[in-house]
């Protein structure tokens, strides 16, 4: 799982617990100006031809941790419940997307589009 949290202009993605040693990361800072946006999708790709591990954990339909190739780019999975999914798509970084689990996805996504409609304002 994921936590999410708004520092000045940058969206910082916390990962928690175990899930650092299977995603090999823990922590992601992304400026709010490289987010194009964020929504829920309570129906991920996880399956066994839906991306390529670069590096960390894939069990397919079940859980899906690290860096993968996927959709002609990388994205960050960190996706054990897919009902409390939010991918997170993002330009300008090294990722095009983050696809990751939060404790409330609703909330979560409110959080950074609102702070997306800050910045552009």
């Amino acid at each position: 799982m994921v936590d999410v949290s708004v520092q000045q202009d940058r969206v910082v993605f916390e990962v928690e617990h175990i899930d650092k040693l299977w995603s090999l990361r823990s922590r992601l800072e992304i400026p709010v100006d490289h987010i194009k946006a964020a929504h829920i999708d309570t129906h991920p790709a996880m399956g066994l031809l839906q991306g390529s591990k670069v590096a960390g954990t894939d069990v397919p339909n079940f859980f899906k941790a690290g860096t993968f190739y996927q959709d002609g780019g990388l994205v960050f999975w960190d996706v054990r419940h897919a009902e409390h999914t939010i991918v997170v798509e993002l330009i300008h970084e090294r990722y095009h997307k983050l696809v990751i689990e939060v404790a409330d996805s609703e909330a979560a996504v409110k959080l950074i589009n609102g702070a997306i409609a800050s910045r552009r304002a």
